[in-house]
């Protein structure tokens, strides 16, 4: 099967991307044609305010990327405003998608209320959904690997090939299917969502002392005030990052000890530093070995692969709207 999935550069990588995306990519490349992309467009979608060095920031998240696991040899890498048939066929589709669809989108009006800090009211961001289809469908995309709470965009991608069908009568794209992906979903240090601009994460980059410094200020069971006192795992955020970094038969004993108040909540946390220096020392390692020569060059072989790709495509639907023919 064929799979795209991309993601924003709009700052490091934190333990939560990994787990709630990473992980899966991994898995998903040894067995799949997956094209993987730098969505810097999307990024100007909620932060076209805030001055980012996008290339910069491309180039670190593809060796995040690398450094969490995905091939380049398995997966074409690649960023999204160097192939620019995702603009020309953004504009194509734009064209057809009727306004009402688009703002009846729950996942807007939800950003709408999350992100009134910013101002969002803009076309670009309205119309995310439509680059969105465009960047799946650009690529013959089978499925898609999304959480629950982005069914919506995929529906509209869906409905948005299917006007385009009708409206030309040719067959152009294929209908991308979700493939519904169990994310683990880590709270921030603070118990707040894990985000750079709340200072509450643990970034795929950190050193073992600054995981460590992080890490103790972590909340635990408000309620255990000394040593020897039982606590309740279930309410314990550092709990949580053991059930998704720790093996379960440790687990299990952190909450069996938990609750007979046999381990204190600082040893927990230097066990549940162990946890994550096993995830993050082969990243580091990896991403050592990554100079900006090799990045370039992997970006630049993922760029030919997709621009191929994107052109056949393209061509495909130029023709169905410009000369009415299904004839390629």
């Amino acid at each position: 099967m064929r799979i795209v999935s991309g993601m924003r550069p709009t700052g490091k990588l934190h333990l939560g991307h990994y787990l709630g995306v990473l992980k899966n990519w991994v898995n998903l490349q040894e067995n799949n044609e997956c094209h993987f992309f730098v969505a810097d467009w999307h990024a100007l979608s909620t932060s076209y305010e805030d001055k980012l060095n996008l290339r910069l920031l491309g180039k670190e998240l593809v060796k995040d990327w690398i450094a969490a696991g995905i091939d380049p040899e398995k997966s074409a890498l690649f960023v999204q405003s160097a192939i620019k048939e995702h603009a020309e066929l953004y504009v194509l589709l734009n064209m057809i998608t009727p306004l009402g669809w688009l703002e009846r989108n729950p996942t807007y009006k939800d950003q709408l209320a999350q992100m009134q800090h910013k101002d969002i009211h803009t076309a670009g961001f309205l119309t995310y959904p439509v680059l969105q289809a465009a960047d799946i469908i650009l690529y013959q995309a089978d499925v898609v690997p999304i959480g629950e709470d982005q069914k919506p965009h995929l529906e509209i991608t869906r409905e948005i090939v299917r006007r385009f069908h009708h409206l030309f009568n040719c067959e152009v794209f294929k209908e991308p299917k979700e493939m519904l992906t169990q994310t683990s979903r880590l709270l921030g240090l603070d118990g707040r969502k894990m985000s750079k601009s709340y200072n509450n994460a643990i970034f795929l980059s950190d050193t073992p002392e600054e995981v460590w410094q992080k890490l103790r200020g972590a909340k635990t069971d408000t309620q255990r005030v000394r040593r020897n006192d039982p606590g309740n795992p279930d309410v314990c955020l550092v709990y949580d990052y053991h059930k998704a970094l720790t093996d379960s038969d440790t687990v299990e004993q952190i909450a069996n000890e938990c609750r007979a108040g046999t381990i204190g909540c600082f040893d927990c946390k230097k066990i549940c530093a162990n946890s994550i220096e096993k995830l993050l020392e082969p990243m580091r390692e990896r991403r050592a070995k990554l100079d900006d020569d090799t990045i370039d060059g992997i970006i630049e072989k993922g760029n030919k692969i997709a621009k191929e790709e994107a052109a056949k495509t393209m061509e495909k639907a130029n023709k169905a709207v410009f000369e009415i023919s299904c004839e390629i």
